[in-house]
């Protein structure tokens, strides 16, 4: 008796002699579990995806060593104004008082404060420091002077800086303005902290009379943009959760036709997921986006195995087994089968620890242990709750409920899935051929697929949102400013998020020759950055903001003039002087935005052409940055798109192939060592590859791209197929090695486990096709990609695999791998043990 049968004779004694017990140690762990649960945190966003890049760690370092973030990153914070006219004196005034408050407030830790209004209000009263000052300059000031001071303060460039783009300086009017907000907050706060700072923000801004947060004045920031992706996390689980299990319910129903096997079948699913829940909490795992998909896949295949374990029952109890011996045949064959499949998967889950991604190495180890707690709990405690409800049946007058096993006898159903075992009586070779060919065209078809990464593909679309508000609470969603403040800037302001690339230049910009160097960078720009002439990029650095304040500035420009050997109009000596001044100057916090404090590190933002491909723009910005003398990093929200999915792709691959070698490894071994031969594990293998090929043709065809949400799918298919092919083929092999023919074993095999197969695809595609209910789009795509994938895994086990097997009978001979030398080896195999066990009989006899 090889260890694998030991282990199986051990969990069949325990099942049925100790039942109580087991239920008893079972429940339990469970309460355990439950403590695991209440320690559980959550992570969501792209940020999950961009750490340890080093672009995003450019992004980071210009956060922490500029007053101006990119794209209103880091602590940083931006508070949109509408009104009729944000120039007017009473939206100066809202404006102003909406500063004045956020600047006073010292819980907020708020720096400071920027808009057009302190421009126009140091124009009327340069004394005028604070915003409450300058508040009180606009109150008081006639309309004459307010003009004059809007005029004045528009010739610096500091109101179309910092209004809408239908600014008109004529008439002085523009209907929306920003106002940027600075955080002080500790390197170590953590993103917590700036979510927690900026959402008590906008209720400090709702109290300002005439602003209505949310409406006429957004605020909107890093931390307000993770509280909005946390929320659509919970969002999507209150939506998805009770969607899933209330289709669970009734798809369980059809399939047990039993309450009280209902009951049973769901008791083992909510104890996979406590104890896998229970497992993140102990082990410090965050719930993010990723780990959504989790546990709809946990329940596929523990609705699978649930399956399985009642319906081969249900055939034995019916063949005039009793209850004890019923479930020993019963976990005899199956939890073998379990076994690979759990292996199997768990390799397809674990593959994905080869992500650069965190979320996808925690979605591979909380994927892993949960499938390794399915196997215990579907392995071990269904058959024991199982075998006490039934002795409990047997003492109590329970009525009798369904109990036939799916897919038998005359059913349509039954009729239905002969179809495979049909045409593998007529034209297997064709079957083979036809769907082989069929998955490697999608496979190279497949090929082409998109990828995708923002901030805006976690966001649904307003008409979806829109729908899903007319839903009654719990489950309308919560209103999310994201959307509405990237549509006001692009608008209003006539620009994208994420338009423009930044070189975050590495080193001490104090040599005499660091400017030149800086602005050497502009000349000559690739075809995708915006260009005012043939030969300079439209930039701004530190170069331009000098440029700028020596055309308004006379004393500055003699400085500038003074220091330029070169006659370029950049100085190239004493350049600390020159940021002396600037620094002194009106210019300060322009020039701080492109120069660190300690002169180490420099800035310079390119805008890039409009309708220029991002992934053009992003290469031609890292030739700069490796171009150029400098030390630079290419950075900017594109840049760190981009760079999430140059590694994307290959990441994905690289767990596609880990999975499937892991797989293919095990499976070959597994069989060779239970079956003595290896040739079973390449008939599971042939329509797992179809499965994943007609999955990522699918991917294409319906207009899904690769995320780093969906990117597990390619590795977790494998799993998925696996699943579906393992049940078919170890049932075959069974009743082709009891004695049955080829075509009478696959008769009873697509009788007895096609009818389980059958219901668990169609509660499985419910459960996880229940995914494109959710709020966010990328978890809609994983969910109707899993859907697919169990899908095809189905088909590929009940119409691929028995024409599979009957050519590889008819062929495989020829290379020594067909099934009746097999069989045959397993005969003698047979005979060689039995005459082993009677030369030791007579041996001991003798002795």
């Amino acid at each position: 008796m090889s260890a694998a049968d030991r282990f199986v004779e051990r969990v069949d004694a325990v099942v049925t002699g100790r039942p109580a017990a087991v239920v008893a140690v079972f429940l339990l762990v469970s309460v355990v579990a439950l403590g695991g649960v209440t320690a559980i945190s959550t992570a969501a966003g792209a940020d999950q995806f961009t750490e340890d890049l080093p672009a995003q760690q450019a992004l980071d370092d210009i956060d922490e060593e500029f007053e101006t973030s990119i794209d209103g990153s880091g602590t940083g914070a931006q508070l949109i104004v509408s009104d009729d006219d944000v120039l007017s004196r009473a939206a100066l005034v809202r404006i102003l008082e909406t500063q004045h408050r956020l600047e006073s407030r010292s819980t907020l830790r708020v720096s400071s404060t920027t808009s057009h209004a302190n421009a126009v209000a140091t124009a009327l009263d340069p004394s005028a420091e604070t915003p409450a000052e300058q508040r009180r300059a606009v109150e008081e000031a006639t309309p004459r002077e307010l003009r004059a001071a809007i005029e004045e303060a528009d010739a610096t460039g500091a109101v179309a800086a910092q209004v809408s783009a239908e600014y008109n300086p004529t008439a002085q009017r523009a209907g929306t303005a920003i106002v940027g907000i600075s955080y002080d907050v500790p390197d170590a706060a953590g993103s917590d902290r700036v979510t927690t700072l900026q959402t008590r923000s906008v209720e400090v801004v709702d109290a300002v009379p005439g602003n209505e947060a949310g409406e006429n004045a957004i605020l909107f920031g890093d931390g307000i943009l993770n509280a909005e992706i946390a929320a659509l996390l919970t969002d999507t689980a209150i939506i998805v959760f009770p969607a899933a299990f209330v289709l669970i319910l009734l798809f369980l129903l059809v399939a047990y036709r039993d309450p009280i096997d209902m009951a049973l079948g769901l008791s083992a699913l909510l104890m996979g997921v406590l104890w896998t829940f229970g497992f993140m909490g102990y082990a410090g795992v965050p719930f993010s986006d990723a780990l959504i998909t989790v546990f709809p896949l946990l329940l596929a295949v523990g609705i699978d195995f649930g399956i399985h374990i009642i319906n081969r029952y249900r055939e034995e109890r019916i063949a005039g087994g009793g209850i004890a011996g019923a479930m020993r045949i019963t976990t005899d064959q199956l939890l073998i089968a379990f076994l690979l499949v759990t292996i199997t998967t768990v390799f397809s889950f674990a593959a994905n620890l080869t992500s650069p991604f965190q979320p996808n190495r925690d979605f591979a180890i909380v994927a892993a242990a949960g499938m390794v707690f399915t196997l215990l709990v579907f392995g071990i405690y269904l058959p024991a709750a199982k075998v006490l409800a039934d002795r409990w049946r047997e003492r109590l007058p329970v009525p009798e409920f369904g109990s036939t096993p799916l897919g038998t006898g005359g059913s349509r159903l039954g009729r239905v899935l002969r179809v495979g075992v049909d045409l593998s009586r007529v034209a297997p070779a064709l079957v083979v051929l036809l769907v082989l060919v069929t998955a490697a065209a999608g496979g190279a078809y497949g090929t082409g697929v998109d990828t995708e990464f923002s901030e805006e593909a976690f966001f649904p679309d307003e008409d979806r949102l829109a729908v899903y508000s007319q839903l009654p609470e719990p489950f309308a969603p919560t209103e999310y400013t994201f959307l509405r403040v990237l549509t006001l800037f692009q608008e209003e302001f006539e620009q994208e998020f994420g338009g423009s690339v930044t070189l975050y230049v590495d080193q001490s910009v104090r040599d005499d020759d660091s400017l030149e160097l800086i602005d050497r960078t502009t000349r000559n720009p690739p075809a995708t950055l915006e260009s005012s002439d043939n030969w300079r990029a439209d930039s701004t650095s530190i170069v331009t903001v000098i440029d700028d304040h020596a055309e308004r500035d006379p004393e500055f420009r003699r400085t500038v003039e003074r220091n330029d050997r070169l006659g370029t109009g950049v100085p190239d000596r004493n350049v600390d002087d020159v940021y002396d001044e600037l620094l002194a100057s009106d210019a300060r916090s322009e020039a701080r935005s492109y120069l660190a404090a300690d002169r180490g590190s420099a800035r310079i933002d390119y805008t890039i052409r409009p309708g220029v491909d991002d992934s053009r723009a992003v290469a031609d910005v890292r030739m700069l940055a490796e171009r150029t003398p400098l030390e630079a990093v290419a950075t900017g929200s594109l840049v760190v798109n981009e760079a999430v999915i140059d590694v994307l792709l290959a990441s994905a691959v690289d767990s596609l192939i880990a999975a499937f070698v892991l797989t293919a490894v095990f499976l070959t071994l597994s069989y060779r060592y239970l079956e003595g031969k290896a040739v079973y594990g390449l008939i599971n293998l042939i329509p797992v590859l179809a499965t994943v090929g007609l999955l990522v043709g699918s991917m294409r065809l319906l207009g899904i791209a690769l995320t780093p949400i969906n990117a597990p799918i390619l590795s977790v298919s494998i799993g998925l197929g696996v699943d579906y092919t393992v049940h078919f083929v170890h049932r075959f092999v069974d009743e082709y090695k009891a004695g049955k023919g080829i075509q009478e074993a696959l008769d009873v095999t697509i009788g007895g486990t096609g009818g389980a197969l059958t219901g668990s695809m169609l509660t499985t595609v419910t459960g996880l096709g229940v995914l494109w209910l959710a709020v966010i789009p990328l978890i809609q795509d994983f969910g109707a990609l899993l859907a697919l994938g169990v899908f095809y895994a189905y088909l590929c086990s009940i119409l691929l695999v028995p024409s599979l097997v009957v050519v590889w009978d008819r062929y495989g001979s020829y290379v020594g791998l067909g099934l009746n030398e097999t069989l045959r080896d397993d005969e003698t195999r047979r005979d060689d043990e039995t005459r082993r066990d009677d030369e030791t009989h007579r041996d001991a006899g003798g002795s």
